[in-house]
């Protein structure tokens, strides 16, 4: 996916620069990301063996994160605060990550059925509440692969106590309420004693 990516990056700040030397307002949204991909496909035999799905989410999330870059400048937002156009990913720091839509997988008796033929039997750290409407699947920066399931969240109505708690926000504490034993300190003034404390410990040795 990290191909697919650059080659959006690519297409991206060509567009760019070519609206800019001649003038004209050529866009480069999802319509021509993905005939570009149907081209590429076309042409590159190792990326048309791989699956379709994962390939055009991937150009579904450079869409995302550049609309919102576009967003942000086009309000004026200070650029501490923009979101930042997508930048190419580096081999050595982009680890693999496949994300798949309903019609990309599907689960059937304990295991992972993937788009192109690919069978996983993941160790289920809980059960799934609900049917999953998307799964990534990553490696982490120790080699472990993971399968991170998108499900709908479960309410649950509480059963009715009689009893109420009033709850403050503030700065020295994150939440005061009327019961001590519910008071919520904030972290920040924590390490911020300890880190003092420390310094005054070197000084004492």
């Amino acid at each position: 996916m990290r191909w697919v990516w650059n080659e959006c990056v690519a297409k991206s700040r060509a567009v760019h620069a070519h609206n800019r030397a001649t003038g004209e307002k050529t866009t480069c949204g999802p319509v021509q990301l993905a005939a570009m991909l149907t081209e590429a496909r076309a042409r590159t035999t190792w990326l048309r063996e791989g699956a379709c799905v994962p390939q055009q989410q991937a150009i579904r999330d450079f869409g995302r994160f550049r609309a919102k870059a576009l967003k942000d400048i086009k309000a004026g937002l200070p650029m501490r605060q923009r979101a930042g156009m997508p930048k190419w990913k580096k081999k050595r720091e982009a680890l693999p990550t496949l994300e798949y839509t309903r019609r990309g997988f599907r689960l059937k008796e304990g295991r992972l059925y993937l788009a192109g033929g690919i069978v996983v039997r993941p160790v289920w750290s809980r059960q799934l509440p609900k049917p999953p409407s998307s799964v990534r699947v990553y490696r982490d920066a120790v080699g472990h692969w993971w399968a991170s399931f998108v499900v709908p969240a479960m309410t649950e109505q509480l059963p009715a106590t009689g009893r109420v708690i009033g709850i403050d926000w503030g700065v020295k504490e994150t939440a005061t309420t009327t019961s001590d034993a519910h008071d919520l300190p904030h972290p920040q003034h924590g390490r911020t004693a300890a880190q003092k404390l420390a310094r005054y410990q070197r000084m004492m040795a």
